[in-house]
């Protein structure tokens, strides 16, 4: 399986995992009021330039624009970066990126809070970041992907947010996007058995208002149906005998 992966190959990907993480801490320092999220984009490629064995994984990926989503506010996913879209104070601002290196992927997201955002922004974003933890100490062999969702779903809802259901997070490794998916809602001990060696991006997406969702008139751009905020944070995972292993 694309997913299922030898100790040489997620030490791979741990390496394009650690500029992913050096893009997204340096990512803090930058995402500021005034700059647009084509600036976003720009860094990321800068980056890269200095890693001649690695790429940005989104760009031509069905078809995808551009090198890495910006997703600002109201918008949970693929937001595409613009020259024209400008960040302002009080704005949460996800990034998701990811990067093939020797042949295998690396998917992160984190969610930026602008300035001074409303306390119940801050509540969204930390509930979010949460909820990833959870769902990653359920990687576990032996363990099913019910126990992720359920972990997210549990999370989120006790504080009063949705999960969004129309999106998922994914196996990955050889290829981008794999077997199995990962809802963010879902029951304990059903779906597929997590294996030694299977790696997982898990990706929960959450909104302030309803889970429903409309997409743009750039056929990408995923929103919340009732424009209240929403959050994403995502890492890459490895199952192994010693627990979780976070590649990114």
């Amino acid at each position: 399986m694309e997913n299922i992966l030898v100790y040489d190959e997620l030490d791979a990907i741990r390496e394009a995992g650690k500029v992913a993480a050096e893009v997204l801490r340096e990512l803090k320092r930058i995402i500021k009021p005034g700059i647009s999220t084509k600036d976003v984009e720009i860094f990321f490629e800068d980056t890269l330039k200095r890693y001649p064995d690695m790429e940005a994984a989104f760009k031509g990926y069905q078809d995808y624009p551009a090198s890495l989503c910006v997703s600002v506010n109201e918008e949970i996913i693929h937001g595409i970066p613009s020259e024209r879209k400008l960040i302002t104070g009080g704005d949460l601002v996800s990034v998701d990126l990811g990067i093939k290196y020797k042949g295998l992927f690396v998917d992160t997201a984190f969610t930026y809070m602008v300035g001074e955002v409303s306390s119940l922004a801050e509540r969204l974003v930390e509930t979010c970041r949460i909820a990833l933890s959870e769902a990653i100490k359920k990687v576990q062999v032996g363990g099913k992907i019910g126990d992720l969702s359920a972990a997210v779903q549990n999370s989120v809802e006790t504080k009063g947010f949705s999960v969004i259901r129309n999106f998922v997070g994914h196996g990955i490794g050889r290829v981008l996007h794999t077997f199995p998916e990962i809802p963010n809602f879902g029951k304990e001990n059903t779906g597929p058995e997590l294996v030694e060696g299977m790696v997982l991006a898990i990706e929960p997406m959450i909104a302030i208002g309803n889970y429903e969702i409309d997409i743009l008139d750039d056929g990408w751009t995923a929103k919340t149906k009732d424009n209240s905020l929403s959050a994403h944070f995502e890492h890459t995972v490895a199952v192994t005998k010693k627990g979780p292993w976070i590649l990114s």
